[in-house]
């Protein structure tokens, strides 16, 4: 059984290097492997072969807090949550620039203003557009924002008015799953957002949250989806439960269930960055196997209502996983 699965790992992996897209149920039958070392391993090479052994340094600001009329079940900013966290409306000028201009001098090269909320106003979208134009005065890190199912209007005002190159939208999790966790908007308005930003001549950057309670079936539902929709930046979260929201008590994945998943998002998005982003402070201890399973890029610091790892711990990880930091150029 072993040499089979090892003999199988490295047919498909061969197959991705030569461009070809493997099937729903290669995948799958894949994630049951019990050469997990081999299949990670085989992760790694395909990572090294599409986009080098570069590792994306990337940051956010939380620009507008809390108070959110959705009812995301993971989610501390929803007003369903019962979580202790700050609640602002739109972050002063000074902190936000402050922020983006502090981590780019420490090695990030892409920033990120992040709102609560379905979606922001004009009036808000004026004031977040003020900031990106002092960020940009200031500094080279390249912008991108995370604002919800706005319109494509609005997002043709990021790219040309706030010099934003990418947006993100997260689908979170798979089609299939989408109604358990989220009730007041759907997965196929986030794939319309998705198109929109795409449309308007904006990178997008997806990705998913996953120890939700979905499958792993599920969890390669989300990376075709990925796939389908060219998402060439996909952060990969892992669920870090927020007492007070509704998913406080699920339990957390196993640290091999978490690596196979990365690989097999690998696997199905071989040129993709697959981006480690939030729940990471409770992976600290395997973050190397993490990055020699496929990753290439970091959301690093602080995010939302959570806190991070700091940059220079990041670095130092990737420094001694015998990678390197992508210096912009």
């Amino acid at each position: 059984m072993g040499f089979f699965t090892v003999f199988m790992i490295e047919i498909l992996k061969k197959r991705v290097l030569n461009g070809e897209e493997l099937t729903f149920n290669e995948v799958l039958e894949l994630s049951s492997t019990l050469d997990k070392e081999d299949l990670y391993s085989a992760a790694n090479l395909i990572r090294d072969f599409f986009l080098g052994d570069i590792i994306e340094l990337c940051s956010i600001t939380n620009a507008k807090s809390g108070n959110c009329l959705q009812d995301c079940k993971w989610c501390s900013q929803s007003v369903y949550s019962k979580s202790n966290i700050d609640y602002y409306e739109i972050i002063k000028d000074e902190d936000a620039v402050n922020d983006a201009i502090v981590n780019s001098s420490q090695g990030v090269n892409r920033h990120s203003l992040v709102t609560s909320g379905r979606s922001v106003d004009n009036n808000s979208l004026n004031k977040l557009i003020s900031i990106y134009k002092q960020i940009s005065k200031k500094s080279s890190v390249k912008l991108c924002a995370s604002m919800g199912l706005v319109t494509k209007a609005q997002l043709s005002r990021l790219k040309n008015e706030a010099n934003v190159s990418c947006y993100h939208c997260n689908i979170e999790t798979a089609p299939s799953y989408f109604s358990e966790l989220v009730s007041k908007h759907t997965i196929e308005e986030k794939i319309y957002t998705i198109k929109c930003a795409q449309e308007v001549g904006l990178k997008v950057c997806s990705g998913v949250i996953i120890g939700m309670g979905e499958t792993m079936s599920q969890r390669i539902e989300m990376a075709f989806l990925l796939r389908r929709l060219n998402i060439t930046s996909v952060p990969i979260n892992i669920l870090q439960p927020i007492k007070g929201t509704a998913l406080e008590n699920m339990p957390p994945l196993s640290e091999e269930e978490i690596i196979t998943s990365i690989a097999l998002f690998r696997f199905v998005l071989p040129s993709a960055n697959l981006r480690l982003a939030g729940g990471r402070v409770q992976t600290k201890n395997f973050q190397h196997r993490m990055l020699k399973a496929g990753i290439s890029a970091l959301l690093t610091g602080n995010y939302l209502t959570s806190t991070g790892l700091t940059i220079n711990e990041d670095i130092e990880i990737i420094t001694n996983a015998g990678l390197k930091i992508d210096n912009g150029n």
